[in-house]
């Protein structure tokens, strides 16, 4: 099959590899209809998650048709088209039984395209199947199905969740990229006063306004002083840090109020300053997190029932074997208004493995 394996920092190549087969009793092996490419998987490139070694395909997110399973699994069965989770459970470890899917000590957690091949591929081997696929509605289109496999879990959960968003809340979201966006989608449902969106792309605060945000404002342009005059001087009950960069976490801890929350949702590579000179008076709370997907049932319900705006994220959409634009695209977003690139359309139905 063809699929796109990192060859090392900055390096990529969509090339031939050996099909994926079933390794473990609990394991699926699912034809990939559609992808997406995540904010990590360009910092994987860049070299900044040095567990990601050499050869290792790409990918944590797909849709797909169950193609085989190992002789443990019950809760699909080939030919059920499923969503494969950013995560993979064991369901027995503490962690597991706490619904803290992502610190999964049983070989789960977040593996696929991290510690083992992932999504980016014409096939895919899931471990866990039974809690790391879940069946799809027949209602419910692989193009918009891809993005409850990553971006919308990690913003309610990571995000909206952590940051305990509640009525009346001013909530500022810092970065308007995709689970910038996906986060101001779901903190809605806790009907805040306001919400406050920060980005440096224009593009990227446009769709933000229309997702939902109440007020946007550059990342260039005083954001720390709009937040201020809108607050009377208090700062943001919650803050949730999208971007991944230490310059926005720091911006993050000088909006919040005393006694907020500033819940950081991006991937950093590199340190951030904590200032508890200044925090330290101010009783807030920070959270971090990797996302966990106990959410995704609830979530794919609301998406069968069309109370999820998961079809305007989605700007770009390729054939699988053009990865490689996808890429050049989604890592120009700034220049190319990219938000979400979708690649889909199985290219072989044979399994042949090497």
């Amino acid at each position: 099959m063809k699929a796109l394996v990192f060859e090392g920092p900055g390096q990529t190549s969509w090339r031939d590899v050996p099909d994926p087969g079933i390794k473990d009793a609990a394991d699926a092996v699912v034809r990939v209809d559609a992808v997406t490419i995540c904010g990590t998987d360009l910092h994987i490139i860049k070299g900044d998650v040095p567990e990601v070694t050499p050869g290792r395909i790409l990918g944590h997110e797909a849709v797909g048709e169950v193609m085989e399973v190992g002789s443990d699994v019950r809760s699909v069965r080939p030919g059920d088209r499923v969503l494969v989770s950013c995560i993979a459970s064991c369901g027995r470890c503490r962690f597991c039984r706490e619904n803290r899917y992502g610190q999964c000590q049983g070989g789960g957690g977040w593996v696929l395209g991290h510690l083992i091949d992932g999504t980016q591929a014409e096939y895919v081997r899931v471990p866990f199947a039974d809690l790391s696929v879940h069946p799809l509605p027949s209602k419910v289109d692989s193009h918009d199905a891809v993005l409850l496999a990553d971006i919308f879990p990690t913003a309610y959960e990571v995000g909206v969740l952590n940051g305990q968003v509640r009525p009346g809340d001013t909530v500022v979201v810092v970065g308007a990229g995709p689970i910038g966006l996906a986060t101001i989608a779901t903190a809605q449902l806790y009907t805040p006063g306001r919400i406050i969106a920060v980005d440096l792309a224009e593009s990227r605060l446009t769709a933000a306004r229309a997702i939902g945000a109440d007020a946007t404002v550059n990342a260039a342009e005083g954001p720390e002083k709009l937040v201020e005059d809108l607050t009377e001087g208090l700062g943001a009950d919650v803050v949730i840090e999208a971007v991944g960069v230490p310059e926005a976490f720091e911006m993050c801890t000088r909006m919040v109020r005393p006694g907020g929350r500033v819940a950081n949702a991006g991937v950093h590579g590199k340190p951030a300053a904590l200032h508890l000179e200044d925090l330290w008076i101010k009783d807030v709370t920070i959270t971090t997190g990797l996302v966990d997907t106990y959410s995704t049932p609830l979530l794919l319900r609301m998406m069968a029932a069309g109370r999820l705006p998961t079809s305007s994220l989605v700007t770009h959409r390729f054939e699988l074997e053009q990865m490689e634009e996808a890429y050049d695209v989604f890592s120009r977003a700034a220049d190319t208004g990219a938000l979400k690139v979708v690649l889909g359309g199985p290219q072989h139905t044979t399994v042949v493995r090497a």
